[in-house]
């Protein structure tokens, strides 16, 4: 069972058409009347996102049934900052990512709200058991096209009212450490002796496992509102012969934690720089509950949860409310080389957005791909705010970045790859280049 598909939550109230038109509601992130234009405002809405039809399930070429199934419910959770008349959105959505539907859904949510474009950082957890999202296509699925559709609907009804109702906030970050996520790029040595790196868990490499962490408080009670979290980890406990759908790891642990802090609190994850961190336990089959046994995606997720939940207990220090600054850049990185690629197709082949933002002391960086985990470990340590947090899949689906030093090794992420082997370096340079223009006060 799952909750109905057509409900937002602040208390999942049930949003109608009108709505979804913007009728009837609130210019987005009106100020109220009378308060001073420096108070930090925030806003969140949920929204369930499960499909209600059978789908294609996205992350596995090989698996080709529709899904048969629900094991646990998707949402889309938004937290919305506004302050001085200036936004900052974001938007955690528990499905793979928005592919061909990324400029649709955003322009759409752009335009309903008067949102800048650098404003809105949507983004995906990479679940591998969500539908495929996709608004048509010679291999779409009829029951994929209608639920995108729905879903960019649902997007914009849920951006509009975590905007038309903000409060006045405090916010607070923290970080701990999980050891959910391991590097995946195995080495594996065949009967000739050569090596090669395959999928599979390789913890003899040390990954970035830090849990970011940011709480959103009521000003006037101090009451939650929200938790936002960011983790570098794929969310493929699941494998291609799992035909249920689930939100996985992130999926898991957001809902752990809404139901362990109550109330209306959200808790929207988003997936760090993990283009190669995988689950500890990955590609599994279906989830096992035999005699008392704990399915591995629920167990990491409750980790994660859990792990969220210490590091809130830590907090104590509010951090400075303002100001608000965004930016938004489409860098052309350098290609890998394609013999019969014409000039404006590399050009295309090499884009990748970047989507920085800060709210006081902290700020985020959306990265519009799948970025190796040193990647957001460089950006972490040259940033010049004291916490910055890193998410992928976010405003864009350029496919993986691996670091300059995997190209030699080759393996799924290298070879799959838009880019050559010095784009990942101008990532760090131009998102740290950003972030030091968004620190100039």
């Amino acid at each position: 069972m799952h909750n109905d598909a057509g409900c937002t939550r602040r208390g999942f109230v049930k949003l109608t058409a009108a709505v979804v038109l913007g009728l009837g509601l609130p210019i987005c992130g009106a100020a109220v009347a009378g308060e001073p234009p420096a108070v930090l405002r925030a806003g969140t809405a949920k929204t369930d996102i499960t499909p209600a039809k059978p789908v294609m399930l996205a992350g596995y070429a090989s698996r080709k049934e529709l899904s048969q199934g629900v094991h646990d419910p998707l949402s889309a959770r938004v937290v919305a900052f506004e302050q001085d008349g200036k936004r900052f959105v974001l938007v955690s959505s528990d499905i793979i990512g928005y592919y061909g539907a990324t400029e649709s859904v955003r322009k759409a949510v752009v335009a309903a709200c008067g949102l800048q474009p650098s404003e809105l950082f949507l983004t995906a957890i990479h679940t591998h058991s969500a539908p495929i999202v996709t608004l048509g296509g010679q291999q779409a699925n009829a029951n994929n096209v209608e639920y995108t559709k729905a879903l960019e609907e649902k997007l914009v009804a849920a951006v509009r009212d975590a905007l038309a109702h903000t409060a006045p906030v405090q916010i607070a970050a923290g970080s701990g450490s999980s050891p959910v996520g391991a590097n995946r790029r195995e080495v594996v040595r065949d009967a000739a002796g050569k090596t090669r790196i395959q999928l599979g868990r390789n913890p003899s490499l040390l990954t970035d496992r830090e849990v970011q962490v940011l709480r959103i408080s009521r000003a006037d009670t101090g009451n939650l509102m929200a938790v936002v979290f960011a983790y570098a980890t794929h969310s493929t406990a699941m494998g291609p012969r799992n035909l249920l759908v689930s939100g996985d790891v992130h999926g898991l642990a957001e809902q752990f934690l809404e139901k362990h802090l109550d109330g209306e609190v959200i808790a929207p994850a988003f997936a760090g720089a993990s283009g190669n961190i995988d689950p500890w336990f990955r590609v599994l089959p279906k989830f096992n509950t035999a005699n008392g046994w704990i399915p591995e995606p629920v167990l990491m997720g409750t980790m994660l949860g859990e792990e969220v939940v210490h590091v809130l207990d830590g907090i104590k220090k509010p951090l400075a409310s303002g100001p608000i600054k965004t930016a938004f850049k489409t860098l052309v990185l350098p290609a890998k080389p394609r013999a019969k690629a014409d000039a404006a197709s590399a050009v295309r082949l090499s884009e990748f957005n970047v989507t920085v933002g800060r709210v006081g002391d902290v700020a985020v960086v959306g990265l519009g791909g799948e970025v190796f985990n040193e990647i957001g470990k460089a950006i972490k340590a040259g940033s010049p705010f004291p916490h910055t947090l890193v998410m992928t899949h976010c405003n864009g689906s350029a496919g993986y970045l691996p670091i300059k030093e995997a190209y030699p090794e080759g393996g799924y992420e290298v070879e799959s790859s838009r880019f050559g082997p010095e784009a990942a370096e101008k990532v760090v340079q131009e998102s740290l280049r950003l972030l030091r223009e968004l620190k100039g006060d």
